[in-house]
């Protein structure tokens, strides 16, 4: 399981946002910019809506951090640009339909709820400084108070 001071593992992906649409997202292209990413479990569920549009709402102070927001579940683009829309959301959403990002980042896991066990996203986080080197990393996140701890911990870099 990849930690502190790993080297993110690179990827490619769809992504989706209000201002470009469709494109895809190299995270190594990214460099030097910090860059969070944020995994969730599902479009449009509880959890997942508060989180985005927490995200949302601190965009312009992660921008001003010169810090790239992403969030990263394995819906579809179509998914994504409908949650996009309906909640107003500023950040790309990528689409990681084959779980390969999840799996990589050790996201991808066993979950149980109701009795019954079933693969998922843990809901997880990770700070990604200027050199691709992680340098925070959240796991089962739980939402409250999470955005501004990601933020405190951008200004920290």
């Amino acid at each position: 399981m990849i930690d502190v001071n790993d080297i993110a593992p690179d990827f490619t992906l769809p992504a989706t946002d209000k201002q470009s649409g469709a494109q895809t997202v190299t995270l190594s292209a990214l460099h030097p910019a910090p860059v969070v990413l944020f995994f969730y479990p599902r479009d449009n569920t509880a959890g997942c809506t508060r989180e985005a549009v927490e995200f949302t709402e601190s965009l312009a102070a992660f921008e001003e951090a010169g810090t790239k927001v992403f969030g990263i579940s394995k819906d579809s683009l179509a998914s994504h640009e409908k949650f996009i829309a309906k909640k107003d959301l500023g950040m790309p959403l990528l689409s990681d339909e084959e779980s390969d990002t999840c799996e990589a980042y050790g996201v991808w896991k066993e979950k149980k709820m109701y009795g019954k066990t079933f693969m998922g996203i843990e809901r997880s986080t990770f700070l990604i400084d200027s050199e691709g080197r992680l340098a925070k990393v959240w796991r089962k996140v739980k939402v409250d108070g999470h955005v501004e701890d990601v933020l405190n911990a951008v200004r920290a870099l």
